[in-house]
């Protein structure tokens, strides 16, 4: 996806860093990172991801993280703007992918309005790379025909996510729900989605996806919230609710498993 501007100006190229493990860029992704003049970085890009940009190259740390002091949106797009409008090749590097909660579509538009050409890269998203991990899928034909990405964190002054109709469709659709930003809010989603799931639905928390200092803990819906505190886990994690995590929940439960000895 791309828009095209005067030669004069620069060009703002938005990089999916994938969930945190370098080793899960794109090569078109590590191409763009070394085409760069300056880079714009998430708080959630793993430092490694820089190795392949130029020595020369400026990079300008403008944190995002849930539940932390961040640069504003704004500030951050008029800095993308003021720099390819100086001529640099401006990389955005965001954690996952540009269009999966991070914010790609605002700053495309505001790169559009102003005639800058942009270019998406995208990456692995937080959600499919903690699946992948647990070798869980997000889809299977007998137990979920689809998933649905979702947000736990509303924008101010917006009433965030029907849970409870999202729960029913869910149920009746046979869908998977990945909840991102969840775990503040964790309770108020639990109650909200046991008006439509039944509390057996098998749950999986995972922080820090794809990096060594992974976590995750399985569940019931009925006992999300409470395994959240016991297990200590926190942001960023993912939270993934459906029957695709069968398998998962047994061999966490089985006392003799490989798989319950390493989560020990």
């Amino acid at each position: 996806m791309a828009t095209h501007a005067s030669p004069s100006l620069g060009k703002v190229t938005l990089v999916g860093a994938g969930p945190g493990d370098p080793e899960l860029l794109t090569l078109k992704a590590v191409k763009a990172i070394a085409n760069a003049t300056v880079l714009l970085v998430d708080d959630l890009v793993n430092e490694a991801v820089l190795a392949h940009a130029q020595p020369e190259a400026r990079i300008v740390y403008v944190g995002k993280r849930g539940g932390c002091a961040s640069t504003p949106q704004a500030f951050i797009e008029k800095l993308m703007l003021s720099e390819a409008l100086r001529g640099e090749q401006v990389v955005r590097l965001k954690g996952g992918d540009p269009f999966v909660f991070g914010r790609g579509g605002e700053e495309v538009e505001a790169l559009q309005a102003a005639g800058i050409a942009v270019e998406v890269v995208n990456g692995i998203t937080a959600g499919l790379a903690a699946m992948g991990s647990l070798n869980v899928p997000l889809t299977h034909r007998e137990h979920a025909h689809g998933v649905v990405f979702v947000t736990g964190h509303a924008k101010p002054g917006d009433s965030g996510t029907d849970w409870v109709t999202l729960a029913h469709t869910a149920h009746q659709a046979k869908l998977t729900l990945v909840i991102y930003m969840g775990v503040i809010g964790a309770a108020g989603i639990q109650s909200a989605l046991l008006q439509g799931l039944p509390g057996d639905t098998p749950v999986a928390i995972v922080q820090n996806a794809s990096l060594p200092t992974q976590r995750h803990a399985t569940a019931t819906l009925a006992t999300l919230h409470a395994t959240l505190q016991r297990e200590h886990l926190g942001s960023p994690s993912v939270i993934v609710v459906g029957q695709v995590l069968q398998g998962l929940q047994a061999a966490m439960n089985a006392p003799h498993s490989a798989l319950h000895q390493l989560q020990r």
